[in-house]
């Protein structure tokens, strides 16, 4: 059974971030809203489906917002009187839970009425904006309307699948159920272990435990994590551990000897693009004079995502002379990591703000001294810039050298190994409480 919070009428704009964009229709402008409640605030009351129901007991009427069309017009569309139309909609303006200038395609709208025909009267309006949310416009007994949120109340779940590789390991798991953000999430596990389109074979075995968010009748409200990952094939034969050490909060893979997946830095922060200058002296592009050029560039179109080259916390993200845009990373062991002449900042992208090595941290651009867009990338070791390109980088972390976090890491490493050995095949909507055991999408049983 659903439980759904009614949060009340929360500030702030509620929005879809899409790529659509539809204007209100000034129809909404024009009508005279009456004057609204707002629910109260802060988490007051649990209500069941079956609750929420008998407060809107009659008949109800889905649409899907399209592109040009306005919310108004849908909701006239679906039977609404103009006058409960337009004030049914107020009620979530004014409350500041809809934007009517940011509402966009692809939006769920479900309209509750009481009687039939062209007498029956909206009793409440629900959009949907994210999974397991609704905004809620409810009608009141002076015949106004007031704002409500619900929200459905999510647990995580973990599932376990194992399968033998036909084609790909991206149609096996789908076929077992996992979802496409678990397959990328599988493969950046084995980034740096695995050439996927080389290294994979028919015949090749892996698993997969990962969590999925649920809601308390076992529906998939969003996708979770990975919290572990084996492959047993011709070229590799390998697992890994989710798990966070309490000195860097901040997650990493690690294999069962505490040794982490991914290596201290990348060598190349960026996807799809060319090397278009080296570490070096050479004649420099707009000053035509020969000086030494600290870093590697790597020319790329405008807008190409920039990473960032490992863990570490930004010590700058600014405007910085000649770099134009420019992010500076402090990494461990006096590392540092740079990216110059970026067209603009990846989201949250500030100083102080701690990532982890493939967060987005910019875009290709060519701010400052620059003749078209590149990446300029350097590394400096304590504060002096090396080639990137010959760098003997270290190995990633390993926690052994750590005892009191190695020790942590052997007991979530045990608690995943008993998610694994608890695997059972449960019927459909079946879904055990946290710690009853997972879901074994196929019934077989763990790979030693």
């Amino acid at each position: 059974m659903t439980s759904l919070v009614l949060l009340g009428a929360m500030s702030g704009v509620a929005t879809i971030s899409t790529l659509y964009m539809v204007a209100q229709s000034r129809q909404a402008e024009a009508q005279t809203p009456a004057p609204v409640t707002l629910a109260t605030p802060l988490a007051t009351t649990v209500l069941s489906a079956e609750e929420f129901t008998d407060m809107v007991p009659d008949q109800r009427r889905d649409a899907t917002l399209k592109p040009r069309e306005t919310l108004i017009e849908l909701v006239r569309d679906l039977g609404a009187q103009p006058s409960d139309a337009a004030r049914s909609l107020q009620a979530l303006y004014d409350a500041e839970l809809v934007d009517p200038r940011r509402v966009q395609a692809g939006l769920e709208v479900k309209a509750h009425f009481r009687g039939e025909g062209e007498n029956a009267q909206l009793t409440a309006l629900s959009l949907s904006n994210e999974v397991g949310k609704q905004i809620l416009s409810r009608r009141t007994a002076d015949g106004g309307f007031t704002p409500l949120v619900l929200q459905a109340q999510t647990r995580p779940v973990e599932k376990r699948i194992t399968a033998t590789i036909d084609t790909s390991i991206y149609e096996a798991a789908l076929a077992k159920g996992a979802h496409d953000q678990q397959v990328v999430d599988f493969a950046s596990i084995f980034a740096y272990d695995l050439d996927f389109q080389r290294d994979i074979h028919p015949g090749d075995e892996f698993e997969m435990v990962y969590e999925e968010m649920v809601d308390e009748r076992g529906n998939r409200v969003r996708t979770g994590d990975v919290l572990y990952a084996a492959i047993n094939g011709k070229a590799l034969d390998k697992a890994y551990y989710r798990f966070t050490p309490s000195d860097e909060d901040v997650h990493d893979y690690y294999d069962r000897n505490g040794e982490a997946a991914t290596k201290f830095l990348m060598k190349t922060p960026i996807n799809g693009a060319r090397l278009s200058s080296n570490f070096g002296y050479r004649r420099h592009p707009i000053s035509g004079y020969n000086k030494l050029h600290k870093g590697t560039d790597f020319a790329a179109r405008s807008g190409t995502p920039v990473y960032a080259a490992g863990h570490g916390t930004i010590e700058r993200s600014s405007r910085y002379g000649g770099y134009g845009n420019y992010v500076r990373i402090q990494h461990k062991n006096g590392y540092e990591t740079a990216y110059a002449h970026l067209l603009r900042f990846g989201p949250g992208i500030r100083s102080g703000k701690r990532v982890r090595q493939g967060d987005i941290i910019g875009y290709v651009g060519s701010t400052g001294a620059s003749t078209g867009p590149h990446l300029h990338y350097e590394v400096l070791i304590n504060g002096k810039q090396v080639n990137a390109m010959t760098l003997k980088l270290p190995t990633g972390r390993k926690l052994a050298e750590t005892p009191d976090i190695m020790d942590a890491f052997d007991e979530r490493r045990a608690e995943i190994d008993a998610m694994r050995g608890a695997g059972q095949m449960l019927a459909s909507g079946d879904v055990p409480e946290r710690g009853e055991g997972l879901i074994d999408v196929d019934g077989t049983p763990p790979a030693p």
